[in-house]
Order: C-alpha cells, then sequence, then structure tokens
C-alpha cells in the first residue's frame, strides 16, 4: 500500500537529470573552460540552499511496456536559493543540452522563473548560455512549419526592472533571445575569452554578408565592456563572474518594497583624510585619481565599479556610506578631462535609474567641464544622448548631494544636480564654475577684438588674466551661489550625516515608480 515505488522513481529521475546533456558534452564544455550547469548554480548560491523546480521536466524514451529507459533532461535549471541568506529565484541555460535553444526546452521554465522573482518580489538571476531560450530552424523540422517569432514572457522580463534587482551573466556564445536576456538586465558580466554576444553568430552573419567572422571579433566581452556598453563588467573566469553578480545584489534591495540593506560599519564615520587636502593640483590642467579619492570618502573597501571601460570619463558604481548602500558618479578627469560624450551619457542616464529604482542615494563626485565638443562629438549624438541624461537626473527623487571637487560648466556642468528641488552641494576651494571655462569664453566673446588687435595673442591673455580674477569660489559664496565651501577633508563626515537622515527617508517609502525602467 506504500507509494515508495513511485518516490524511487522520482529519485530514479533526478538521477538522469544530473547527467545533463551526457559525460561527452560535458566534458568538452570543461575543456572550453566553462562549468556545467549545475556547478553553476552551485556556486553562486548558498551552499545546499537551492531548491529546484522542474527536476522531472524532459524527453523521456519508454520501452514497447511502457517502462523509462531514457530522459534527456530540459536545457533550462531553474529554482530558488539563496545569496548570502537572501532569497533569489535564479534561472540558468544548460549549454550540453541542444545549445541551449528552444527546441531543447521543455514547457515553459524560463518564463516560471521570471514570474517567479515577479511575484515573491525576489532578485532575478540569470546564467545565460546558448540562445537563452531563443529558436532553432531545427524547430521547424519538428513542427512540420514555421512561425511568427515572439518573445516569450518579454512582457514580465521588462517589468522585472522596475520591481527587483535582476543580473546576468554571460557565460558561453550568447545570441538572439539570450543576449538580450543579459542586456535587459540592471548589471551583467561576460567572461573574457570563453564568452561572446550577438544578436547572430557567426553562421548567421557569413550568410548574409558573404564574409567569415569569428565569434570574438564579432561579440567578445571587449566588444560589450568596451564599445557598445551592452555589457557592463568583463571577468576573467566564471568564479569571478559569480563574485561580481553576488556583491552587486549585496547593495540591493529584494525588491523596490523594501529599504537598501544596511549593514554594519566598522570605519570611522568621522574619518579625515590629510591626503584630501592635496589629491587635486593647483594646476588646473592637472587631473588626479578620482577612485583614489573616492577611496579616501567612501567606507573603506565598500566601492564596487560597474562600466569601467565604457563612458570612461564618467565613473559610476556603488558603495557605502556608514553601511548604507548609495550610487557613486564621478567625472573621470583622466579621461576626455572629465567631460560627457555620448557614451557617458548614456552611462550616466541607465546608472541614474538604477539608483532612483531601488531608492538608492546618489553622491555626485563633480568635475565637470561640459559635455565633450567636436565633430564626432556632434556626430554621435551627444546633445541627444545628454539631453536624456539630464532629464533622468531632473525625474529622479531619490536624496542626492553632489561634492563639487573642481570644474562645473555649461549645461551638463548644470546637471550635477536637479534644481528645482533642495540642490544640495558641498564645494572644495578647488571648485571653478560658470557657462564656459574662461579660455574658451574669451575666445567666443571678443573674438572681433582679438581678431583685429596688432597682438592677438597678447589681449588674449589680457583678458583671460583680467577674467580669471573672477574665478575665485569666494566670490560665489558671497552671493550665495555656492552654498557652501568646505575643507575637503570634511567630506566623508558631512556626508555621512547626510545619508543617515536619507537612510530614514528611503526607509519609509516603497514600490514602484510611476514610470518604469526601461533597459
Amino acid at each position: 500500500m506504500s507509494w515508495k515505488p513511485e518516490i524511487d522513481e522520482i529519485e530514479r529521475r533526478r538521477r538522469l537529470a544530473q547527467r545533463m546533456g551526457g559525460r561527452e558534452r560535458v566534458d568538452r564544455a570543461r575543456r572550453a573552460g566553462r562549468l556545467p550547469v549545475r556547478e553553476r548554480v552551485d556556486r553562486i548560491l548558498d551552499t545546499g540552499s537551492f531548491h529546484e523546480t522542474g527536476v522531472l521536466a524532459g524527453r523521456a524514451q519508454y520501452d514497447d511496456e511502457g517502462h523509462l529507459v531514457d530522459l534527456t533532461p530540459s536545457n533550462f535549471v531553474c529554482g530558488r536559493g539563496r545569496i548570502d541568506g537572501r532569497a533569489v529565484v535564479i534561472g540558468a541555460d544548460d549549454f550540453t543540452v541542444r545549445g541551449g535553444a528552444a527546441d531543447g526546452a521543455i514547457g515553459n521554465k524560463m518564463g516560471w522563473s521570471e514570474k517567479a522573482a515577479h511575484d515573491l518580489r525576489l532578485p532575478m538571476v540569470r546564467l545565460v548560455d546558448g540562445t537563452g531560450g531563443g529558436g532553432s530552424v531545427k524547430m521547424n523540422t519538428a513542427l512540420r512549419r514555421s512561425y511568427v517569432p515572439f518573445n516569450p514572457d518579454w512582457e514580465i522580463s521588462v517589468a522585472l526592472l522596475s520591481r527587483v534587482p535582476v543580473v546576468a551573466a554571460a557565460l558561453g556564445p550568447v545570441a538572439g533571445l539570450g543576449a538580450a536576456r543579459v542586456a535587459a538586465s540592471h548589471f551583467s558580466v561576460m567572461v573574457r575569452g570563453t564568452s561572446q554576444l550577438f544578436v547572430a553568430g557567426p553562421p548567421v552573419v557569413r550568410r548574409a554578408f558573404g564574409r567569415e567572422v569569428e565569434k570574438e571579433t564579432l561579440g567578445g566581452s571587449h566588444i560589450h565592456t568596451r564599445g557598445s556598453g551592452a555589457v557592463d563588467n568583463e571577468v576573467a573566469n566564471e568564479e569571478e563572474a559569480f563574485a561580481q553578480l553576488r556583491r552587486f545584489l549585496s547593495y540591493l534591495p529584494s525588491s523596490v518594497f523594501e529599504p537598501p540593506p544596511r549593514i554594519r560599519c566598522d570605519d570611522d564615520p568621522e574619518r579625515r583624510e590629510e591626503t584630501l587636502l592635496s589629491i587635486v593640483p593647483r594646476d588646473r590642467r592637472k587631473p588626479y585619481d578620482v577612485r583614489e579619492l573616492l577611496g579616501l570618502v567612501l567606507d573603506l573597501g565598500s566601492f564596487f565599479e560597474m562600466g569601467r571601460y565604457f563612458g570612461r570619463s564618467l565613473v559610476t558604481g556603488l558603495a557605502r556610506l556608514d553601511g548604507v548602500p548609495v550610487g557613486v558618479m564621478a567625472n573621470d578627469p583622466r579621461q576626455l578631462a572629465g567631460s560627457i560624450d555620448s557614451a557617458a551619457a548614456e552611462k550616466m542616464t541607465r546608472f541614474v535609474d538604477l539608483c532612483d529604482t531601488f531608492r538608492l542615494p546618489v553622491v555626485n563626485f563633480v568635475d565637470n567641464p561640459g559635455f565633450l565638443i567636436g565633430v564626432q562629438a556632434e556626430r554621435s549624438g551627444t546633445i541627444r544622448r545628454g539631453v536624456r541624461a539630464l532629464a533622468a537626473v531632473y525625474q529622479a527623487d531619490v536624496p542626492w548631494v553632489s561634492v563639487i571637487v573642481r570644474k562645473v560648466f555649461g549645461v551638463a556642468g548644470a546637471g550635477h544636480g536637479a534644481h528645482h528641488r533642495l540642490n544640495l552641494r558641498y564645494a572644495w576651494p578647488s571648485g571653478e564654475w560658470g557657462s564656459l571655462p574662461i579660455e574658451g569664453g574669451v575666445e567666443a566673446a571678443y573674438r572681433r577684438q582679438i581678431e583685429a588687435a596688432s597682438d592677438p595673442d597678447a589681449l588674449r591673455a589680457e583678458l583671460e588674466e583680467k577674467l580669471s580674477s573672477l574665478r575665485s569660489p569666494f566670490l560665489t559664496a558671497e552671493a550665495f551661489g555656492i552654498e557652501e565651501i568646505i575643507d575637503p577633508r570634511e567630506t566623508r563626515p558631512l556626508l555621512v550625516d547626510w545619508v543617515r537622515r536619507s537612510f530614514e527617508i528611503v526607509s519609509v517609502e516603497s514600490g514602484p515608480k510611476a514610470r518604469g525602467l526601461r533597459p
């Protein structure tokens, strides 16, 4: 009268699923530097925390008497687990079964995982390998027809972005819908040398354009973390990928219905670093290491950079102040003198939207000479993307503070904060600002006089020296055009005081924003 035979059958089928695509294909993946899907899941989740859903789904073979002979599992592994003790939903492609294509999937396990993350209000972890549920022409043979393409449950994937953190790792050649799933995330990584991402792979490109192209040339990590910006970070191996996904999630709440996770901080909130007195050179043309500056102000070792090699004139990342997660932006004077080009503007828009969605207070370290100028800057649509970045700043309603380190010029500089609400700012004595830098402004305003002068260079120098006397930030402070000029060593204590109140504010707010976040 016992159900033991059926329980034994469940265990047998689970063991068959553990084989994935079979020893030969699993070994082949290992030789290519790619872990089997189940090892990936185990390594990113807390030990023993994975509860799988749909493990029995697969293509079964039966003998003439109806007994199970073999079972090829679905090529998508999903379920719930924990990362640093916090619950998440995970969905992972198994490249060893039909290359992760849709004709190797059973049912809609991918859709189930996305709906589970949405309805349970849990972070979504995507480990993408292959087409990520996308199509294969072999499916047409099985169906004996073609079909009008659609993106299954895409509305849920888009809705997730405004509701829970979504992270993705490209862990092999990723094409089509798989590439879209990586891009439609808040944070993504690629493994250097073993993962590539493209709309369509080399065989399709060869047939379309009649030329050979290697996977790495078409969509390697250097393409998307340095050129296109479709992926945030490049890592050396899968272990580093998992570590970065885990770390990113540590700064974010499980959903927009919860406050950011504050942790205990052992770093002195009153820490005053002497190095800050001299980190900005007196020579306005000399750059400095902005990442060193951040390390001197933020909680020690807490800065996690996102998108370092894309839009390089703007540094973005997550950090903590007194244990409170914050979003950090900083102009990098070593790249384009800190000016905002089209890539930096795109990066800024996406980052501000991320912080606003999850109510992370924003700290902006400003050294912004304006939008990048020149022919290439105009051709790349800098002003269009720049305006989108400014719109993001003005639409955001999270607590915001700006530390004016040096330059603030033009329309881009004006976007250091939103002027229609409390525009909390602390300027360093090295600060300088205006509609244009003096050098370029003199050339524009006095062009006719300079051209008509007997010694144009001498007149230009005379005008620049005269106007330089108006550069002092103290003159602006006298008119209350800047609220405070501070000793740079006071920066951390002031920011800690600000973030404590900011955390009280964001802790009582919850729910999605009126506008959804775009990928």
